[in-house]
């Protein structure tokens, strides 16, 4: 349990432009609930913490006024941007636990509500922060602990998704830790480049060139008609850790096993680490489900189109620069029998897709839908049972946090020893992070139907 002993309004401490900013497809699609992440310290010099990062946050939002700004409704089920300075919410508080009482801190509904900040849905989203930072301090370890000086510290952070991607998110945390330590913002990816009008490129819009399944519902677990019984299943997160030995041995076993038949210049490149983690996970939660032999089954990818666009984005843009792209549909018996790099080829397939091309088909795809409620649903697995698509139970969506500069979130007591999800997510929903040791090692929090969690965790490590 936690106790909040402060909660401030901090708004930004130099006059901002009062203007509404036009957000591009990309952020209309995106969730705008909040989307929650947790940072973990172990270090115990922390004093006057609050007000060292309250006074940072006053002067960061100068720049990143946006943030301290609300959204508004539009017609179609579009929203806007009001940039009216009205404030992002900091909270203090403390845990009646230790540090060692939350474990490997696996994200649950009990983790959400003491060490994520708390929204209030109940009221108009032109009422909405934002922004939600919350401080916990961590209760002293007993006597009888080796770690028992240490209590450490978590920050909570509720970032409302409609304003920006997670990279965008990193880069304004590492910048507000940076003015938090006393030090100047020397890079330019710490000031950011907030004109969406960038991504507006292609007015009149066009027709789409592509069929675009990812915008589409996905193959159901045969048998059903629809996804409302596999909604209703109770999820779990699972945190597993790979070290860089096991992950340098998917990787091998992955590029060794290719088929001598895909030896083309193209499919010669050795596959990532993101390739060939996502299909040892697809695979195993594939066992895991226990699901038929030629029950279809596909993961969805998304990426980073800062550069993937002609011309690219500014590396400082600002806002939600992501696209998402399907796998080719694979039946599970197909998956689990060949070999790794099966999977791992149809990883790559999809994220070749996302060129410049694709992508700005995409966006015009969204762009002409006047109705944007349906379209959101689709694309970030938002709305109710009977309207919205679900990318659960026999499909997965796996997400890459490994380049994400995370671990740079110093604000004067060290960098975080953990970092991860803070909520439980959809059924299927797995991310891939770098682990705090900066060796190699990576951490997979893997979002599931409970009753498939442990065949998960076993097969996971069986088969590497």
């Amino acid at each position: 349990m936690s106790t909040i002993t402060a909660s401030y309004n901090v708004t930004p401490n130099e006059p901002t432009p009062n203007v509404s900013l036009w957000l591009s497809e990309s952020d209309q699609v995106a969730r705008w609930s909040h989307t929650s992440t947790i940072y973990i310290y172990k270090e115990n010099q922390t004093q006057n913490a609050l007000e060292r990062m309250r006074d940072s946050l006053s002067k960061i939002l100068v720049h990143y006024h946006p943030l301290a700004g609300r959204l508004t409704w539009l017609e179609g089920g579009k929203v806007e941007l009001n940039c009216n300075g009205k404030g992002v919410t900091l909270i203090e508080a403390e845990s009646q636990k230790t540090m060692d009482d939350y474990g490997d801190f696996a994200p649950s509904e009990k983790l959400k509500n003491e060490l994520i900040p708390p929204v209030d849905y109940s009221q108009p989203i032109e009422e909405l922060p934002l922004l939600l930072v919350q401080l916990t301090r961590f209760k002293k370890g007993s006597s009888n602990n080796n770690n028992n000086n240490q209590l450490g510290l978590a920050i909570g952070v509720a970032f409302c998704h409609v304003l920006c991607d997670g990279l965008a998110a990193i880069r304004f945390i590492n910048a507000w830790a940076k003015l938090t330590r006393g030090e100047v913002l020397d890079s330019i990816e710490m000031f950011p480049f907030l004109d969406r009008t960038i991504m507006n490129s292609t007015y009149p819009p066009r027709a789409p060139r592509f069929d675009h399944p990812e915008l589409k519902p996905l193959p159901l677990k045969l048998g059903t008609t629809d996804t409302i019984e596999e909604q209703k299943k109770e999820k779990t997160a699972v945190i597993l850790r790979l070290t860089s030995q096991q992950v340098e041995k998917l990787k091998k076993k992955t590029n060794d096993e290719r088929p001598q038949k895909e030896g083309i210049t193209k499919t010669l490149r050795p596959y990532s680490r993101y390739e060939v983690i996502a299909s040892h996970i697809w695979r195993c939660a594939s066992k895991a489900r226990e699901l038929e032999d030629l029950q279809p089954t596909v993961v969805r990818v998304s990426a980073d189109i800062r550069n993937r666009l002609n011309p690219p984005l500014p590396r400082n843009y600002f806002g939600n620069a992501l696209a998402v792209a399907l796998t080719p549909k694979c039946h599970t018996k197909e998956l689990i029998t060949n070999p790794l790099s099966h999977g791992a080829q149809k990883i790559r397939e999809a994220i070749e897709l996302l060129n410049d091309e694709y992508i700005r088909s995409q966006l015009d795809f969204i762009r002409c839908h006047e109705q944007l409620d349906r379209i959101r649903a689709s694309y970030l697995d938002q709305g109710e049972p009977k309207n919205a698509p679900f990318y659960g139970n026999p499909n997965l969506t796996i997400v890459s946090w490994m380049s994400m500069p995370v671990y740079e979130a110093d604000f004067g007591w060290g960098k975080p020893g953990y970092f991860g999800p803070g909520a439980v997510y959809p059924d299927g929903k797995a991310y891939i992070i770098r682990s705090s040791d900066e060796d190699g090692s990576l951490v997979v929090s893997a979002h599931l139907q409970t009753a498939h969690k442990e065949l998960f965790k076993k097969f996971f490590y069986e088969d590497i």
